[in-house]
């Protein structure tokens, strides 16, 4: 299958002197010819920027990204957004800060607080069952909603399905509907009772999008829009109903499952991710998120609280609340999808903020390459706190 594990982000946290990060211009040249620049070299005394640029144009070689946008923000401090390589391997067009680009699981953190709003409202409860909405699910009357929004529901994933990974093989343009979805889960017996442990699965949150639509009457695409996207002042991120992906954005690059040739998958249709992984998104747009999702702007304290609320994930330091990793103080998520990958984090302690996007999914020695980007940047602005790039890949999902 082309889809990629989707579990790790940043686990880095507040170091003791700060984060030591710099300004530097926002282009870059093509990873290809890393010597050439289109940007002046830094300052004296802005050898942290310089270190970083070095940093990521080397994971770049060893992982063969194309292209890959970096931002990191500390309030009092100056900030580091740069953007590395290109956009479109055919024409080589330089990636660049303003693009849009798919943000794969990252969807789940909208998905989620569309949930969780209307639990502030009154219109559901996290201890609700989902068989109250959704007719047909497996220990549908035991499973909670608060049981898949946190991954502990134990259905299975359908994106580890056979069938389903024929049907994007052979046709990653087609779309899938969510019950088409859920057909592939549930010919598969339950993992385990509900609520017995942790295991990242779509399937969860294919299920809360039809809850919401449930509760809703209208589209998942258009409560997001509206309940989720407005109030949080997100301008350029959006829920696609199909293979729409607006310009300007980058060109994605994912392997073959079968030959492992890199083929262009900007034009693939996301609806086989749908609430789990459609969504597409910019670095500001990302930015901002980031500091609502963490923080609870859009939701009240008592239930910001209750999803903030962890379950061991197996992966060292690594929580998993409603919709959202709690990694070493880092809250956010990070996303993967064919020819994508990000990652969107923020700590409270420090009002820090990193973004990393790049256009490729391809996995490197067995590994997501964004895990790379985040041991690269993280190592230099954050020594003692380093984003674990070594850890093994985890479930696929979107």
């Amino acid at each position: 299958m082309v889809a990629r594990p989707r579990l790790r982000l940043a686990c880095v946290s507040a170091a003791a002197a700060g984060l030591l990060i710099v300004p530097v211009a926002v282009t870059g040249p093509a990873y290809a010819a890393p010597a050439a620049t289109a940007t002046p070299p830094p300052d004296p005394g802005t050898d942290v920027a310089a270190r970083l640029d070095a940093a990521v144009r080397q994971t770049m070689r060893e992982t063969g990204t194309p292209g890959v946008i970096v931002g990191l923000w500390v309030p009092g401090k100056s900030s580091y957004v740069r953007a590395f390589g290109v956009a479109d391997t055919a024409t080589r067009a330089p990636m660049t800060p303003g693009l849009l680009m798919r943000i794969g699981s990252e969807t789940k953190t909208f998905t989620v607080t569309a949930l969780l709003r209307l639990v502030d409202q009154g219109k559901a409860r996290l201890d609700d069952p989902i068989g109250r909405y959704i007719d047909g699910v497996p220990n549908g009357d035991r499973i909670t909603l608060r049981e898949l929004a946190g991954m502990r529901s134990g259905l299975f994933n359908y994106s580890e399905d056979a069938d389903f990974n024929k049907a994007l093989d052979t046709g990653p343009r087609d779309p899938f509907t969510p019950r088409q979805l859920l057909g592939y889960a549930f010919t598969h017996p339950v993992n385990f009772p509900p609520g017995a442990r942790f295991e990242y699965s779509n399937t969860n949150l294919i299920l809360l999008g039809l809850v919401v639509e449930k509760i809703t009457g209208r589209p998942l695409h258009e409560v997001i829009a509206r309940d989720v996207l407005e109030p949080a002042g997100l301008h350029h991120t959006l829920f696609p109903t199909g293979a729409e992906f607006p310009e300007p954005h980058a060109h994605g690059y994912t392997a073959q499952t079968a030959s492992g040739k890199i083929v262009d998958a900007t034009g693939w249709n996301p609806s086989w991710s749908w609430a789990a992984g459609a969504m597409v998104s910019d670095l500001q747009d990302l930015r901002g998120w980031a500091r609502t999702l963490a923080t609870g702007t859009l939701l009240t304290p008592a239930t910001q609280a209750e999803r903030l609320k962890t379950t061991p994930t197996g992966i060292p330091g690594a929580g998993y609340g409603l919709g959202i990793f709690d990694v070493q103080g880092w809250i956010g998520h990070n996303g993967s999808i064919p020819g994508y990958e990000s990652l969107t984090v923020y700590l409270p302690q420090a009002r820090a903020t990193l973004v990393v996007l790049l256009n490729t999914d391809v996995l490197h020695d067995g590994k997501e390459p964004s895990a790379f980007f985040g041991e690269a940047v993280t190592r230099i602005a954050t020594p003692d706190h380093v984003y674990p790039g070594h850890l093994p890949s985890a479930p696929k999902s979107g």
